[in-house]
Parts: structure tokens; sequence; C-alpha cells
């Protein structure tokens, strides 16, 4: 088990620390420290131990193979998956600024409040909860809502130079999230479009073409 143990990440080394240096003469360079996640993040599971389970009963020496690769995961498992966080911490990677954490708080109570409202509006068409005791606390939660998105409206109306760099990295990897996540949505619509037969395919497959031209200029940025 130790010796395929290092058998894998001798291959995880090779395949990620030389090959990486090979793209970053053609491609934007990956920084060390994330190649020491993708070296460590090397971790076996279920497919490991599903391709292990499925060889024949008539290979010799199956029994033990099993128990190998049965070994290799727990270790993987146990080994460097509890530790992979703390590496992540100890490389700081997972730091997030002040300003990202505040806005992050304005967003998870604007959440939770609109989900409250959606969850009283439910008690209140299915009779479970009377007009005024609804009232009552709904607007309870819409004073969370106002405050939440009058923060958000007043931090995005700021001129971008009375942005300190921190709160601008912030603010624009925000806006390409849902930038994003707004294409994806685009692209889920046309293809549910084609699959009804609503709009043709060719239409369908030139807009699709412009949609991945932006979400490859949001992924270079």
């Amino acid at each position: 088990m130790l010796l395929a143990v290092l058998a894998y990440q001798m291959g995880r080394f090779l395949s990620v620390y030389p090959m990486l240096a090979i793209v970053s003469r053609f491609d934007r360079p990956i920084p060390l420290r994330w190649q020491h996640v993708l070296f460590l993040g090397n971790i076996k599971g279920s497919l490991s131990m599903a391709l292990a389970l499925s060889l024949p009963a008539s290979l010799p020496g199956r029994e033990s193979l099993i128990a190998i690769v049965f070994g290799t995961v727990l270790l993987s498992l146990v080994g460097q998956g509890v530790s992979l966080p703390w590496v992540v911490r100890q490389l700081k990677l997972s730091h997030s600024s002040e300003s990202q954490q505040w806005l992050e708080g304005l967003q998870s109570q604007l959440m939770t409040a609109k989900a409250a409202q959606d969850e009283l509006d439910t008690l209140l068409k299915g009779g479970v909860l009377p007009k005024t005791i609804y009232e009552e606390m709904r607007s309870g939660y819409q004073v969370k809502v106002a405050a939440a998105e009058r923060s958000l409206r007043d931090f995005y109306n700021r001129r971008p130079e009375k942005f300190s760099q921190s709160k601008s990295i912030g603010a624009n990897t925000r806006f390409e999230a849902v930038r994003r996540r707004l294409l994806l949505a685009e692209k889920n619509a046309l293809n549910d479009a084609l699959r009804k037969r609503i709009l043709s395919e060719e239409v369908v497959r030139s807009r699709l073409k412009a949609i991945d031209e932006k979400l490859l200029l949001l992924e270079d940025d």
C-alpha cells in the first residue's frame, strides 16, 4: 500500500509541475501555490474502489489488489483529505478581505429574509397563518430586505476611484460571477428551446457560440 501511495504521488508530481511549466510557455502561468494544491489534491475515492471491484473474479491476486486499493484510498482520504484544508490556509489561498465578508454578510441577510418571506407566503396561501400575523411578520423581514438592498445599492453605485483596491477586486469578482451565471442561464434557455423545437438549430448554434465567447472573455479577465 505504501509503495502504491508513493507511485501515484510520483505520477501526480510529474503530471502537475513539469506539465504546467510547459503550459506556462503558451498560456497564463498557474501560481506555484495553486500547483501545490493540485498536487496535494490527488485524493483517491469511490472510482478507484469501483475499478478494483470490477476486476474479474478469476484474476490471480484479485483480493490482494482490492486490499491495496482500499488501503491507498483510506490513507488518501484520511491523510490528504483531512490535511488539505490546513494546507490551503497555510498557503493563504482561502483568505477573504473584510469588504468581501461584509458584502457576503449583506447578501446572506438578503437571501435569508427573502426565503423567509417566500415561506410566509406559502403559509398564508395554505391557511396556516392568519393575515394579520402574516403581515406583521412579513413587514419585519421587509425591513431587513430593504436595509440590505440599500447598502448593496450604495456600495455598487459609488464611483470606482472611491473604492480601495481590495473592494474593487471583490466587487469585480462578484459581478463576474453574476454575469457568468446569467450567461449559463441563457445557454440553458437556448438548449431548452432547441430541444422543444421552438428555435432552429442554426439560430441556436450561432447564439450559443456568441455566449461561449463572452464566457471565455470573463475567464480571461
